[in-house]
């Protein structure tokens, strides 16, 4: 067996987490087993393994226990070739090789391990529809009490033995939301306190709380944030550097966020923000605001003003603003410095020289022999000599770079002798003309985070293989080497993030610009009046570990919906109103009804409505047909009820333009009868004296803005995908009075903090979009940018519930 920083540096390579090295090294069964895994498989594995893989090796490593297994490279193999995906798989594959030993072959394996059989989502789904109908009386009975035995009961269904498990929890979550609704009070289990034992003294209790805290479950305490190291524990090539580090930073957690101010934020970076800003804050430590701005052809201000917009808009102060360029100076001196280590050298390659150099071939692909650029081995002087031409401008840009000498037979190619600097000729925003010459990410970013004694470099797992090269050059340096540790980034599916591809969208006008309400970047899901509290919820309950987490748009309006239905007051809104006159009252009838903004919440209060002779309904609320069983509203044989009014109204009579368009309906109060509608409509009076209604001069209805879950892989580009209704403008919508009322006290801060996660908005912070409500039936809206003292334009956020066609 391999001593402990032989086989630590092993699982390093192959991908696990410092922690979980940590805790493999603490079990000699478990770390022998998993190195003669690793060592007899006969397929290749290639480094560093993705993490599903890595766990299941690891998995047949515990379940090994440091025996020899005969035949246990077939099921290695298996999982190196993705014919075994699951624990399950690996778990009955296991008891057959154990069984078999010698005689195991791999079509009896394939056999006992289920591979190649294949359960779609849809026969999942049809399973777990078939159980839970089985099972309904308990479930109804139960509520969401019954969710854990459900769970445990799908997980024994024969049919469902090779099923991806991890798909089982979204589906029961969604019948169960179908079958109960939201959850409320009935679902909420109150656990009874125990008496505490008296402490001895007042004193041993006060320190016993103390040193207690109580343990709150996030993001920060739980996955790949709640394994992080603590400050100090992050390895250190030359350990002297580490004191200096720990007077700087004071034992606190610094951490950074580093955009490029090259282009507007997404919703990716929303995570971004929160596991820098959040994590910090979460330790009681710092966070840094930090712009790579090492290209200056592609920044400009607007993007700087963007980023730090949106920053403080999901709630976080940066402790520190600054820029890669405030340190261009110590950068350079340390490319001098690399140059005289014999660590630096100036290449004047061409590209594709290059590329062939690194082994890249012709057609794109890497595997070709690897050799040195001519010019890797010229003495110190001589690249010194170069370099300083390339800062006083003697060459143009492509013509000379300099480049780290690294490690050529490694086989990362972030040892390929990276660039470091590269000659461009551009002012920089912030230092004018005083550099022809600009570090690349590569060379800047370890440096920096290095500068500003950064304890944990989080970034997503793209830059993995950074890693190597990040240490390195801190390593070679002698610099103090910050630990950079990597999570999984954020997408959501139908839709596009590149910033080419928005670019060509705002460019070709298939949208309003970068902040349209049906992109995703932040500014335009800030337009489109999604609350800053709902993203950092919504990340929240997704957590934080290394594999890309893909959401889809329906999951993310989902938990938008969640937050508002307990944040916002609600209103009757009529998107397309028609006329309703009630023929057996008084002209000058008024009711004056008293609405709870939010029944169930008193903090909300109340709202007067005066219901009067003449109202508004929406036009879709009527119809002439009165043989469509299917519609519940008005119709000439069918009365109908409004919301919050005593009685129904039904038909009388209607009137019609020369175009046969319906102006005017009459209809009969039915005070004298008392029989419940088939449903309720919403309405807003037509009264001067109240000054209802309150117009809207448009009503802006967003539905996606491409068709499918990927549009980027439409045969003919993403711009064939999109959906030509994704946006539905209204433009003689009407609101109840108590709209101003709404505007006046937005944001409506009425709920208490419930977690870290809460945000509350600010002056400096908000912009009209705080002016949220419900309108009933009809979705949630906010004020858009575009509403001025003499106009009021409305956005959609999200509809009331998730549309069928979805």
């Amino acid at each position: 067996m391999s001593s402990t920083e032989e086989l630590s540096a092993l699982f390093t390579k192959l991908g696990l987490e410092d922690v979980k090295i940590k805790e493999i090294l603490k079990n000699k069964k478990t770390s022998s087993s998993l190195e003669s895994v690793l060592a007899e498989a006969t397929e290749t594995i290639e480094y560093p393994l993705e993490k599903s893989k890595r766990l299941l090796l690891h998995q047949l490593a515990v379940s090994s226990k440091g025996e020899e297994i005969p035949k246990r490279v077939l099921l290695t193999d298996a999982i190196l070739k993705g014919d075994i995906k699951t624990s399950v798989q690996l778990d009955e594959g296991f008891k057959y090789i154990k069984a078999k030993g010698d005689d195991s072959t791999v079509e009896e394996l394939n056999k006992a391990a289920g591979v190649g059989i294949v359960v779609t989502e849809d026969q999942v789904k049809a399973e777990v529809l078939k159980y839970i109908e089985a099972n309904k009386e308990e479930i109804t009975t139960k509520r969401y009490q019954a969710f854990p035995g459900v769970m445990a009961g799908v997980r024994n269904i024969p049919e469902l033995k090779w099923a991806n498990a991890a798909s089982f929890k979204p589906i029961i979550d969604a019948e169960f939301l179908n079958l109960l609704g939201p959850k409320d009070e009935r679902d909420v289990i109150k656990k009874e306190k125990k008496a505490k034992k008296p402490a001895a003294n007042a004193a041993a209790a006060n320190k016993k709380k103390s040193d207690e805290p109580e343990n709150v479950r996030s993001m920060f305490t739980e996955g790949f944030l709640g394994d992080l190291h603590k400050v100090g524990e992050n390895p250190q090539a030359f350990p002297e550097l580490m004191v200096e580090h720990l007077k700087a930073v004071n034992n606190k957690v610094h951490t950074r966020f580093p955009p490029e101010p090259n282009g507007f934020l997404h919703i990716g970076h929303s995570k971004a923000i929160l596991v820098n800003f959040g994590y910090a804050k979460h330790c009681d430590g710092v966070c840094y605001l930090r712009y790579d701005d090492t290209n200056p052809e592609a920044e400009e201000d607007i993007y700087f003003k963007s980023i730090l917009k949106m920053v403080k808009w999901l709630g976080f102060v940066p402790w520190k603003i600054t820029y890669s360029s405030d340190y261009f100076d110590e950068l350079y001196a340390l490319a001098e410095k690399l140059i005289n280590c014999g660590k630096g050298y100036v290449c004047k390659c061409t590209s594709e020289e290059i590329r062939r150099g690194r082994g890249i071939k012709e057609d794109g692909t890497p595997g070709g022999e690897r050799h040195a650029c001519k010019h890797r081995d010229l003495p110190a002087e001589e690249n010194l000599a170069e370099f300083r031409k390339m800062r006083d401008g003697a060459y143009k840009p492509g013509e000379a770079i300099l480049r780290m000498k690294q490690d050529l037979t490694s086989p990362s190619p972030q040892m390929w002798d990276l660039i470091a600097y590269r000659v461009l000729d551009a002012p920089h925003p912030r230092t004018g003309d005083k550099w022809k010459i600009y570090p690349t990410y590569d060379f800047t970013h370890c440096l920096v985070d290095s500068f500003e004694n950064i304890t944990h470099s989080l970034c997503t797992t793209e830059f993995y293989l950074s890693r190597e090269s990040y240490e390195w050059l801190c390593d070679t340096l002698h610099v103090y080497r910050p630990a950079q540790r990597e999570y999984g980034r954020l997408n959501i599916t139908g839709t596009v993030l590149s910033k080419r591809k928005i670019a060509k969208l705002v460019n070709e006008k298939y949208v309003r610009g970068w902040d349209d309400p049906r992109l995703f970047t932040l500014e335009a899901i800030k337009r489109r009046g999604v609350p800053p509290g709902a993203i950092l919820n919504f990340i929240n309950t997704l957590g934080v570990t290394t594999s890309t987490t893909n959401i889809q748009v329906v999951r993310f309006e989902s938990s938008i919906r969640k937050f508002l239905e307990e944040s916002v007051p609600r209103l009757m809104l009529v998107l397309d109103p028609i006329e309703v006159e009630i023929e057996n009252v008084d002209e000058d009838f008024e009711e004056i009804l008293e609405i709870p903004y939010k029944p169930g919440n008193d903090k909300f209060g109340t709202r007067k409505v005066p219901f009067v002779k003449r109202i508004f309904i929406d036009r879709s609320d009527f119809s002439e047909d009165e043989t469509d069983k299917e519609f519940f509203r008005l119709t000439p044989s069918q009365p109908v009820g409004l919301l919050k009014v005593p009685f129904n109204i039904s038909f009388k009579s209607l009137e019609k333009d020369a175009d046969g368009k319906i102006t005017k309906i009459v209809v009969h109060y039915d005070k004298d009868v008392v029989k419940k509608p088939k449903t309720f409509i919403q309405w807003v009076p037509n009264s001067a004296k109240h000054n209802s209604p309150v117009k809207i001069s448009e009503t802006r209805v967003y539905n996606q803005l491409f068709n499918s879950e990927n549009p980027s892989a439409h045969p003919d580009g993403y711009l064939a995908d999109i959906n030509p209704n994704s946006e539905e403008v209204f433009k003689n919508s009407i609101v109840e009075p108590a709209f101003d009322e709404v505007v006046k006290k937005s944001p409506w801060n009425v709920t208490e903090n419930k977690s870290e996660f809460d945000v509350k908005e600010t002056e400096e912070t908000a912009g009209k979009e705080i002016v949220r409500f419900q309108a009933l039936r009809v979705g949630y809206f906010a004020l858009d940018k575009d509403t001025s003292d003499d106009k009021i334009v409305l956005n959609r956020i999200v509809s009331l519930k998730e549309s069928v066609g979805k």
